[in-house]
Parts: structure tokens; C-alpha cells; sequence
């Protein structure tokens, strides 16, 4: 005789506690994600000139001389332009291709010698211009490099005291 047992009330609701406790974890998924990243090298900077005004005297009225970053010298008022080796400084940076940055030009507002000082300010750009004033203040290094003409300017007293003047000319680049 085959004896059959009624399952209880209580266990089919068991049986469909478990069902329904398993298909919850049916409606939730996982998936990942790779994750990356790139370095690009340090910028650097390095100085490949120094900026020179040559030689000049100070006439009888204030003057000024002026080195464009193209190297070219012009003095205007009372200063009056010698023979003498005249630069633009160069400064050449090197980095990620494509990668702008940030240029900031710093260093001396004057030129010295002893106690006799003259005021200088910077001219700069990108490409060696034969600009007189302005300062360039970002750039883009195609090719991964890139080079900063710095010129500037000096005012001259009159009769400005003979001596040796020298002072400083620093670039700071950053990227951007």
C-alpha cells in the first residue's frame, strides 16, 4: 500500500520562502571595469643663452636699451650703443607632445654694479620676434620641446656710472 503524505501547510511556505530568497539574487549583477593610467615625463627647462645688452654709455638725458628676443639692440634717449656681443637669452623646454604649459618669467628688476644699479624688465616669446615689449605666458610643445626668447629692457641714467652690470633672468614652466 502506497501511503501518501499531505505535505503541511508550513512547508510550502518554506519551499516558497527559499524559492523567492533564491531568485533575489537573480536580479542583481557584477561587472568590472578596467582601470588605467598614464605618466608623461617631468617638463624640464634649460637655459641654452644668457641675456647680453653689449656695451653703451650714458649720454646726457636718461635712456633706455632694448634686446628683443630676436637679439636685435635699439637704444632710445640719451643712451648711446658701442660694439659688443648682444643676446637674447634662450631658454629650451622639453616635455609631453601636444602638452601646454605655463610660463612665468622671474629674477632681477635691476642690473647692479656696486651700488650703481639700472631697471630691467623682461620681453619674451615663442618664436624669436623683434618684439620691444610684452611677455609671452604659455606655449605648447610640438614635437615635445619648445624654446623661450627672453629679451628686456634697461633704463639708463644719464651719465649712468661705467661698470659691469649683472643681474638675473629665470623662466619657470609648469603644465598646465
Amino acid at each position: 500500500m502506497n501511503k501518501t503524505f499531505p505535505i503541511s501547510h508550513g512547508l510550502r511556505l518554506a519551499a516558497l520562502a527559499l524559492a523567492v530568497a533564491g531568485a533575489g539574487s537573480a536580479i542583481a549583477a557584477t561587472v568590472s571595469a578596467d582601470s588605467t593610467s598614464i605618466v608623461v615625463e617631468p617638463i624640464k627647462i634649460t637655459k641654452a643663452a644668457d641675456l647680453s645688452f653689449g656695451a653703451f654709455a650714458g649720454g646726457s638725458t636718461p635712456g633706455t636699451v632694448t634686446v628683443s628676443p630676436n637679439g636685435a639692440r635699439v637704444a632710445g634717449g640719451g643712451a648711446v650703443l658701442m660694439a659688443g656681443t648682444v643676446t637674447a637669452a634662450r631658454f629650451d623646454v622639453e616635455g609631453a607632445t601636444g602638452a601646454t604649459y605655463s610660463i612665468s618669467l622671474g629674477g632681477s628688476t635691476e642690473l647692479t654694479s656696486g651700488t650703481n644699479t639700472m631697471a630691467f624688465t623682461t620681453v619674451s616669446d615663442l618664436v624669436g620676434g623683434a618684439i620691444t615689449s610684452g611677455n609671452v605666458a604659455s606655449g605648447v610643445l610640438t614635437a615635445g620641446t619648445q624654446s623661450i626668447f627672453v629679451g628686456g629692457e634697461l633704463v639708463v641714467g644719464a651719465a649712468q656710472a661705467a661698470g659691469t652690470y649683472t643681474g638675473t633672468v629665470s623662466a619657470t614652466v609648469e603644465y598646465n
